[in-house]
């Protein structure tokens, strides 16, 4: 049967969704899966965990897709108007896809395409998202190091070696840190001009085989990297003769691979455990990273959360989490550390910083957990804009998620079971 230009294939009765049935479809994040609205709106979950509305419609016979945009940004009443214009330019003949990017197209070309106009655009979507001086950082670099040398190129005609060019002359002043900041933000200008039809490909990633190596540590901190180990360091933690508040501190930061620093001066009032998502909030005042304009969020796991109510209802839930047994300030970091080396004898094997490494390794070797949104939940990563992204909506449930895993994990390998398995990621 020929459907013309109808946006729906049927006329079978659809049910209409509810802003809540929406949310926890999106929470549950069942890449592939797809939850139907009617008149051929429907929320998608991508593989990168994000969920995306979709309309699906039909032009000449044939069927076509038009990317509204991901949840929560766009809300099920503007996924619904974004259906209702779509209606209406099929109505008057257009295709919906071809007109937005026939429009984009003319406004870009309007302001010009070359790198440099492109990377005015592009500095004008961030200004209102940075702070001041990152943006006049960012701004300057660029005009110091990059817009010389490709400023008046066309934005579609730049190849990787151009770019590979740009970052190996940073790199030579020996300022590595620079140079990759500036070439992520390289990186997002192309995929700006990428989403607005300006190229097909994105030449920027290629130009970070031309940074040095970072240096090695030579005093790495000692560190267990496997569950079953970890495992008898909690184990061997519950049974030893150390304080209370030494042994809070001790769970605290395994849980959540805080540093030791930010658990020995952990506030009550940095403490949310009646959310639906127990959280820590440390002010950016109390983070070894100075640098950046967001407070770091740890996630905590059921266990952790558990422990640290239990924990609130015994100290009263004021002031400090770990006040001192003298009653004046609080413990210190090394009396946690003398308890790893001596207490537990894990000197040159295991040490407090040593949760933060076991997080960032196993993490990744899980292959479940992008290594940005494990660089987040360790505030690793350098880039504001990373880091807010990262912070929205449908990213968010990623680092719960980390979290949440590395809590079964432990709690687990503690108790002497098998440790928690996730399903593989779609590739």
């Amino acid at each position: 049967m020929d459907r013309g230009n109808d946006p729906k294939p049927s006329s079978r009765a659809e049910k209409r969704l509810t802003a809540l049935e929406v949310k926890a479809f999106a929470d549950r994040a069942e890449v592939g899966k797809k939850l139907i609205d009617g008149g051929g709106l429907m929320l998608v979950v991508l593989k990168s965990g994000s969920s995306s509305w979709r309309i699906r419609y039909w032009i000449d016979s044939k069927e076509k897709t038009y990317s509204v945009g991901t949840y929560p940004a766009v809300t099920l009443e503007a996924a619904r108007e974004a259906l209702a214009n779509v209606r209406k330019r099929i109505k008057f003949g257009d295709d919906p896809v071809k007109a937005r990017q026939v429009e984009v197209a003319a406004r870009i070309v309007a302001s010009g395409t070359t790198f440099e106009a492109v990377t005015q655009e592009w500095l004008k979507l961030r200004r209102k998202d940075w702070g001041d001086d990152h943006y006049s950082r960012s701004e300057r670099a660029l005009e110091r190091d990059v817009l010389p040398t490709l400023g008046k190129l066309p934005v579609a005609d730049i190849t990787p070696a151009m770019v590979s060019g740009v970052v190996t002359k940073i790199a030579e002043r020996g300022v590595r840190e620079t140079a990759k900041k500036i070439l992520q933000n390289i990186n997002w200008i192309f995929r700006y001009a990428c989403a607005n039809g300006l190229r097909n490909d994105n030449p920027a990633p290629p130009a970070i085989e031309m940074l040095p190596k970072k240096a090695k540590r030579k005093d790495r901190l000692p560190a267990l990297l496997s569950f079953l180990e970890l495992g008898e360091v909690l184990r061997a933690a519950d049974a030893a003769r150390i304080s209370p508040a030494i042994r809070m501190a001790h769970r605290l930061i395994a849980f959540t691979a805080a540093r030791i620093g930010n658990a020995v001066e952990a506030d009550w009032k940095e403490f949310d455990l009646d959310a639906e998502q127990p959280i820590w909030t440390i002010p950016r005042s109390k983070m070894k990273a100075q640098d950046r304009y967001h407070d770091h969020r740890i996630f905590l796991s059921p266990t952790i959360a558990d422990e640290l109510r239990r924990w609130k209802r015994t100290t009263g839930g004021k002031g400090p989490l770990f006040p001192s047994n003298t009653g004046e300030g609080v413990i210190t970091r090394d009396g946690i550390e003398k308890a790893y080396r001596v207490t537990l004898g894990l000197r040159d094997k295991h040490c407090p910083h040593g949760w933060r490494s076991a997080l960032s390794t196993l993490g990744r070797e899980e292959g479940n957990f992008e290594h940005d949104v494990i660089d987040l939940a360790l505030d690793h990563i350098h880039d504001d804009e990373v880091a807010r992204a990262y912070d929205r909506g449908e990213r968010l449930a990623k680092r719960v998620k980390l979290m949440n895993w590395w809590g079964a994990q432990l709690d687990s390998a503690q108790h002497g079971a098998d440790v928690v398995t996730m399903p593989t990621r779609a590739a």
